[in-house]
């Protein structure tokens, strides 16, 4: 009986023991194996973005012939020194554009839309989303990420951590 296309995969779990991550030529992303395999430009996605953000982030590089192939899964970033995590988070801002909620200075629901005033980690903003569960993400524990009505992302990293006022505003139009 052939093996099934799940079976031939063999997966590498990154640790920090066995590889080195730092910032190379252009201030690109390196990884050098503790067998001495060395991988430029090296870029970095979420496996599970809204769910585990931290978790289960895979590294791969493009070959010579434009392909992608992955070096490996690290399982949980938080492992990682400081240093090289910024390295990663750095790369992977280049896949993930969003704006970080700081403070929400007003809501307005009008004709099933919410109407957002907030100041975001990029400056204020204005945007619309359609009041529909659908359209809010539950972000790591209790975290949310908002689309627009452009598909736009707006996280917030935990409502619990948000001032009072804030979270009594929000949990008022979004309590799913």
């Amino acid at each position: 009986m052939a093996e099934s296309r799940l079976e031939q995969i063999e997966l590498q779990i990154l640790k920090p023991e066995d590889i080195k991550i730092f910032r190379g030529t252009f201030n690109l992303m390196h990884l050098m194996t503790k067998n001495g395999e060395l991988y430029r430009g090296v870029s970095a996605v979420r496996a599970f973005p809204a769910t585990y953000p931290d978790k289960f982030i895979s590294l791969f590089y493009y070959d010579e012939k434009d392909r992608i192939k992955e070096i490996g899964l690290i399982e949980d970033i938080k492992v990682f020194p400081e240093d090289v995590r910024e390295i990663i988070f750095h790369v992977m801002r280049k896949y993930y554009f969003s704006y970080t909620v700081l403070k929400i200075y007003s809501i307005k629901m009008e004709y099933g839309n919410l109407y957002f005033e907030v100041e975001t980690d990029k400056g204020p903003k204005s945007f619309a989303m359609r009041r529909a569960a659908h359209r809010t993400i539950d972000y790591g524990e209790s975290g949310k990420i908002l689309l627009d009505v452009f598909d736009d992302r707006y996280v917030i990293p935990d409502v619990e951590e948000m001032d009072k006022i804030d979270r009594e505003l929000f949990t008022r139009y979004i309590y799913w």
